[in-house]
This record gives structure tokens, C-alpha cells and sequence, in this order.
């Protein structure tokens, strides 16, 4: 999507802060007796015991990593600013170590590694500093990788491997630097008055919050804008929900996508149910358009309303310069993959309906039986809301709801100062698992 002067400039500057706060960073390069003995020091400070009490073998830090606080909140930002004292500590005394990663690592698996891996983890408080410095990758091990791969958006699935190795090996130092630029965008949200009900977007986590009376009400899985059709940032207010729409292709989904994809398979727009119209209304047969050039572009593309439709079941409008808006999907599937940027810039949302029921409870005769009746029906209708709810999409890659639970996001549109910090590459692999291939096929073009 088209980033505004504004935005561009606040990346600038962003990424000058950055770099001067890694330039001064402590102003040494430790050799390995100061680096153990900073360890030593990490490990056995008064201070860490309340992240010690996170640790439970029983797989129950997972759940504590899950949190009812907004992401803009009073206490998340104060949660930040206490979590950036604290990597400021683990800076001041060397960091963590970096995890050897040439080979996966799961639990019974037996490597000179898993000390390494003991002691990443019980730096940043995943495990306890008395779990031992066994080689064995045993189930305290498991339940603090577990912790961790939750704190980093990734498959709590225990097994370490490429995107986990890489989560773990980004020094601390940058991880504080990611923690200071997000404690600005934090506050400048938390200074405004969002509203009592409000929906928010977070672009890098690939999530959605709807929020009420401080507290997250539902949180969403989504997907979002590729790295090169990105989902902008914005503020607006969700005013409209199209049940059973209609899909209009944008000009660049059909630049991009439908006209090759013709001139591969004359029959895709009619397999898709895509009709073509002009500018006074009248349908245009595909068979008149010349596909080997980019005249289809001056067209309207209208998907009819169906299971296959782009946007499903339902369309949530709100008004914005970018034309993006949210939405359900056909490809369910989607959703369970470990990297989420995929759309054109709109929003994919999973469990979409819940959201739907909670944005209409205001709207007289639209309850959930009502939602659901028409949109059994296939029925076209609108829902024009009696009170607007106020959205916003942002781009938070680092916060804590708790002071020792920090969350990281890969930085996906690289707005954080530093190419480590976005560990996705622009490819398209399905995922097998072990974190090895993130990317699912992308669905720009709706098959």
C-alpha cells in the first residue's frame, strides 16, 4: 500500500534511534570470562525471582504468556517500561548466549546444544536458573521452550528449530532497542481516548483485540499485507457490515493476479463466479477483452455472493483513504499458518462472526440468530450500525502485558531499525511444522 510522508519520516526517525541506541550500547566487546561471569550474575540476581515463579514444568507458562490487557493500556505501557529496565539489566551484563542451530532440537534430544539452550532461556526468564545444565532435552526444557516460542508468536510446539533459533539468537541488545521504539508507539496510542469499545489491529502480530471497558473481550487471528502490498496504518470508525457482499476487484488484484491468471485459464473468472462490467453497468463478456495486454484493468470485477466468495460471509466497512476494510475468508486454512502476511492490505479475520455479533449488539434486530439466519440464506444485506465502533490498525512488534512476560513480533515491513528483527522472507512455502516453512500460498486471487 502507499505510505503517507508522514509515516515515512516517523520510519526515518525510528530507525536513527535505533542505531544511535545500539552505537552506544555499553561501549565494550566482554571477553568470555566477563560474558560467564555476567551469566552467573543474571542467573542468581535477587531481583529474578518473580520470573522464576513463572516457570512450570506442567506447561501451565504457556497459558501465563496469554493476557485480558490491551495492548493499549496504561498498565501494558508501564508493563514495557519495566520489561525495558530489565533488558537494560541482561544488556549491562552481557546478553545471552547465542544458541548453536545446526541441528532441530526437541524434547528427548540428547546435545552439547541444550546447555547453551538452558542458559538463553533462563536469561530471559523462561527457566528456572535451577533447572540444571544437563545435555538431555527434558521436560522442564519443553515447557520453558514452550513459554518462549508463545512470547514470540510462534507454534508453542517445543521443537527448536530455524525461525525459533533465529527468534532466540537476535542479541539483546536489539531486543531492547525494539522494546524502546514500540514503548513510543504504545504511548502515543495510549494518550488518546481510543473509546470504551474499540477494535485493534496489529499488523506484525497478525491479530485482532476487541477491546471493552479495558479489558480484551476476543482476540482474532488475521491476516494481513503481504511485504509488498502492505496493510496500512490507520484510524477510522467501523460504521457498516455487508452480509454475503459482493467482492469488487481492485485494479491491482487484477493487474497483478487475474489477468495472468487468465491467460493461463480462459475459465477462471466463470469458475469464480467474477463477472466484468463497463462504466454504464453493462456485463462484458471475457472473451472480448484482450488478455495479453493490461486493458481488463479498466473494468469492474464483481464476484457474486457465495461460499467462494473473497470475503465470504462478511465485509466490515469502515471509512479510509486505502480502500482496505476486514473480512472472512473461503480459506479457512490460512489461519494456522506460522506467518500471516498474505492479503493485498485488507484484513482477514478467523471467527470472524464473533466479532460481527459483538460490533451489532448496539443495532436493534441484528442478534446473533438474525446474523446467522441471513447469512445461511445467502442473502445481500447491510448492517449500518447504530453505534460505530472505533478501529485502529497498528504496528506494535514488542510489548508486555506483564512485566515478565515480553512479547516480540517479527518485524515483518522492517519499521524496527534492524534487518534481524525481520526473520520472514518473501516466499511462498507451506508450512510442515518445526517452524522450517512458514509461508502458505497466498490468497490474493481467491481461488
Amino acid at each position: 500500500m502507499t505510505k503517507s510522508g508522514a509515516n515515512t519520516g516517523l520510519q526515518a526517525s525510528r530507525r536513527r534511534f535505533l542505531l544511535g541506541a545500539a552505537a552506544a550500547g555499553l561501549g565494550m566487546a566482554p571477553g568470555a570470562a566477563f560474558a560467564q561471569n555476567a551469566l552467573s550474575d543474571i542467573l542468581n540476581a535477587p531481583s529474578r525471582g518473580n520470573w522464576d515463579d513463572q516457570f512450570d514444568t506442567r506447561g501451565s507458562n504457556v497459558r501465563q504468556v496469554a493476557s485480558n490487557t490491551p495492548v493499549f493500556s496504561n498498565d501494558t505501557l508501564v508493563s514495557t517500561q519495566n520489561a525495558v529496565n530489565a533488558y537494560q539489566g541482561i544488556v549491562a551484563s552481557g546478553g545471552w548466549p547465542e544458541v548453536p542451530a545446526n541441528q532441530k532440537l526437541r524434547i528427548g534430544s540428547e546435545s552439547a546444544a541444550v546447555p547453551v539452550l538452558r542458559r538463553r532461556l533462563a536469561v530471559a526468564g523462561d527457566l528456572s536458573a535451577s533447572a540444571g545444565d544437563s545435555q538431555v532435552f527434558d521436560s522442564y526444557v519443553d515447557a520453558a521452550v514452550k513459554r518462549f516460542q508463545a512470547r514470540h508468536g510462534l507454534p508453542a510446539d517445543g521443537v527448536v528449530a530455524e525461525y525459533t533459533f533465529k527468534a532466540m539468537n537476535v542479541p539483546a541488545q536489539l531486543r531492547l532497542n525494539q522494546l524502546a521504539t514500540n514503548i513510543g508507539r504504545i504511548q502515543e496510542m495510549v494518550a488518546k481516548d481510543l473509546g470504551q469499545r474499540f477494535v485493534m489491529v496489529n499488523i506484525p502480530a497478525a491479530s485482532v483485540e476487541a477491546v471493552e471497558n479495558g479489558q480484551v473481550v476476543q482476540r482474532h487471528t488475521a491476516i494481513v499485507g503481504k511485504i509488498d502490498r502492505q496493510t496500512p496504518l490507520l484510524e477510522s470508525k467501523i460504521t457498516k457490515l455487508d452480509l454475503n457482499p459482493y467482492w469488487h476487484a481492485p485494479a491491482s488484484i487484477v493487474r497483478k493476479d487475474i489477468i495472468p491468471l487468465m491467460r493461463k485459464d480462459p475459465t477462471y473468472l466463470e469458475k469464480s463466479n467474477i463477472h466484468i462490467y463497463d462504466g454504464q453497468g453493462n456485463e462484458i463478456p471475457p472473451q472480448s477483452i484482450d488478455w495479453n495486454t493490461d486493458d481488463a484493468v479498466k473494468y469492474l470485477f464483481r464476484q457474486d455472493p457465495g461460499k467462494n466468495n473473497a470475503m465470504a460471509s462478511v465485509k466490515i466497512n469502515f471509512p479510509n483513504p486505502y480502500a482496505v476494510y476486514m473480512h472472512d475468508t473461503p480459506q479457512q486454512g490460512l489461519f494456522s499458518n506460522l506467518m500471516r502476511f498474505d492479503s493485498s492490505g485488507c484484513v482477514r479475520v478467523q471467527n470472524v462472526r464473533d466479532l460481527i455479533v459483538w460490533l451489532a449488539r448496539d443495532t436493534p434486530g441484528w442478534d446473533r440468530q438474525h446474523i446467522e439466519q441471513v447469512i445461511a440464506a445467502r442473502e445481500r444485506q447491510d448492517i449500518d450500525l447504530t453505534s460505530p465502533v472505533p478501529v485502529y490498525f497498528t504496528y506494535v512488534s514488542a510489548w508486555a502485558t506483564d512485566p515478565n512476560v515480553v512479547q516480540f513480533r517479527d518485524d515483518i515491513y522492517h519499521r524496527d531499525g534492524s534487518e534481524q528483527l525481520a526473520m520472514s522472507e518473501l516466499q511462498a512455502q507451506p508450512y510442515q511444522g518445526g517452524q522450517q516453512n512458514p509461508y502458505a500460498q497466498g490468497d490474493d486471487v481467491y481461488r
